[in-house]
């Protein structure tokens, strides 16, 4: 039977990959970042107090006050190209592009604010892609961004006819194609630095303590990311001392410790003067590496008595971790491409 004259055209047979980052404000102002906050800190998996207690508190206290202090962080790394994770995701999503060629249509969205997860996943079907692999790019697993994520593609489902089949990346905290990335470009970092570090602290995102008591796995997933990152440097690197902590605390809740800042500054007064920070469960910088690594983790060192200071780049995209990016999409395509 032929097709009605004025049946709409329809492109099926391709694969498409979408990769999935946290989220950044349109512009580092005031208006742009309280725009962020408001969906990202309503989200129930990021803040676990129940609505009717917490939006009276975000809406009354928190979005009038702290989107001012987030809009001058932002502000300080903010680049010709725009926010730096939206930079930086961009452009993994084209280095994978370049690398998977017409096996499969490659875009990137945000988890919150733009580009959005709907409206990409929206392209990847009119482009014609039966089969899309949603990949989260968060090393460790939580609910709070993994998790969050796959609501996003959750929701997507249940306002769409005609669905994909879907596929998503597991989180990859101990996969030995991280861990070889990882220690492979931080270890050229290191050596390309004018001195040699006596500590390498390693800082992940952190989250509120009760989430681990609840199950979540990450701080779990931290951790053994972080072992095996020691164990990997304490073969190439012996001298090298290696720290583990944890970043970006909000609230009064207690938070996984130890705390970042903390550490910097402990380690300063207790003589360690040269010193290299690193932020392996982030796979693009941001402001959480540029702005509180950065530069308030070396205000915070040289303050304390250190003299020497890195903050390390993630992986981006360098060979080694657009390698790894390219091995881990692969093995989950598999049988489709």
């Amino acid at each position: 039977m032929d097709k009605p004259a004025d049946h709409p055209r329809v492109i099926t047979g391709k694969i498409g990959v979408l990769l999935v980052n946290l989220g950044t404000p349109d512009a580092p102002d005031e208006g742009a970042v309280r725009r962020y906050l408001a969906e990202f800190l309503s989200d129930r998996r990021v803040v676990e107090i129940p609505q009717i207690f917490w939006q009276p508190i975000l809406r009354g206290l928190v979005l009038r006050t702290r989107p001012r202090k987030s809009a001058h962080a932002y502000s300080q790394v903010w680049t010709e190209d725009g926010s730096p994770l939206a930079y930086h995701t961009a452009a993994q999503a084209r280095a994978l592009q370049a690398r998977l060629g017409d096996a499969a249509i490659v875009r990137y969205a945000m988890r919150y604010q733009k580009p959005a997860m709907a409206v990409e996943l929206d392209k990847l079907l009119a482009d014609g892609c039966e089969r899309i692999l949603v990949a989260p790019l968060y090393p460790q697993y939580s609910g709070a961004t993994t998790a969050s994520a796959l609501d996003a593609v959750a929701n997507w489902i249940k306002d769409r006819r005609r669905l994909p089949a879907l596929r998503t990346l597991p989180p990859y905290f101990d996969d030995p194609l991280a861990i070889t990335a990882l220690h492979t470009d931080l270890s050229a970092q290191i050596a390309a630095l004018d001195f040699e570090p006596e500590l390498l602290v390693l800082s992940f995102h952190g989250m509120p303590e009760r989430t681990l008591r609840l199950g979540d796995p990450y701080h779990c997933h931290c951790q053994k990311t972080a072992r095996l990152l020691s164990e990997t440097f304490a073969s190439s690197h012996p001298d090298l001392m290696v720290a583990t902590s944890f970043q970006s605390r909000f609230g009064r809740a207690k938070w996984l410790e130890p705390a970042t800042d903390d550490v910097i500054k402990v380690q300063a007064s207790n003589g360690i003067r040269r010193m290299a920070v690193a932020a392996p469960g982030f796979s693009s910088d941001c402001l959480e590496t540029i702005e509180e690594l950065g530069i308030r983790g070396r205000e915070d060192f040289e303050a304390a008595g250190g003299t020497h200071f890195a903050a390390l780049t993630c992986l981006n995209t360098t060979e080694a971790g657009m390698d790894m990016l390219e091995a881990l999409v692969r093995r989950e395509l598999a049988g489709w491409i």
